[in-house]
């Protein structure tokens, strides 16, 4: 279950982001998922209660989106989502398809705070967003 450190890696980095924003709190993490980045979601959130557990990310929400395989074919010029990952053909003339523009992402999108003050001053705060890379597992 390899989703154990990516959950604890990703944990790392969005608390070493977090650490710019004293007094902030982690409300979401949303991350892009490629379906070719062999990571089973529900692994993955369950690994996350657990990672998050006793830091401050602990009670953040992970939202993962899920992407697509997309190749680009040579011979038709352009990109194509593939249907599935059995057959890495183009789906228009069934050519191999060599060139793939996505699918094996795995990256922090985006990290959503609330700052301290807010939080305490107003019920759910003004969000924060911080983009930040997370480096492929």
């Amino acid at each position: 279950m390899h989703e154990l450190s990516i959950a604890a890696s990703i944990v790392d980095a969005v608390a070493e982001t977090a650490a710019a924003y004293p007094g902030a709190r982690v409300k979401e993490v949303r991350l892009r998922v490629g379906a070719l980045a062999s990571v089973v979601e529900d692994s993955l959130q369950f690994c996350w209660e657990i990672t998050t557990e006793g830091t401050d990310l602990a009670g953040s929400k992970l939202a993962v989106r899920k992407l697509p395989v997309v190749m680009h074919c040579a011979a038709c010029g352009v990109d194509s989502e593939l249907e599935g990952v059995q057959s890495f053909r183009c789906p228009r003339c069934g050519g191999p398809a060599a060139d793939l523009r996505q699918g094996r992402e795995l990256e922090i999108e985006a990290i959503e705070l609330e700052e301290a003050e807010e939080a305490a001053s107003e019920p759910g705060g003004r969000p924060v967003s911080e983009r930040a890379a997370c480096a492929r597992s």
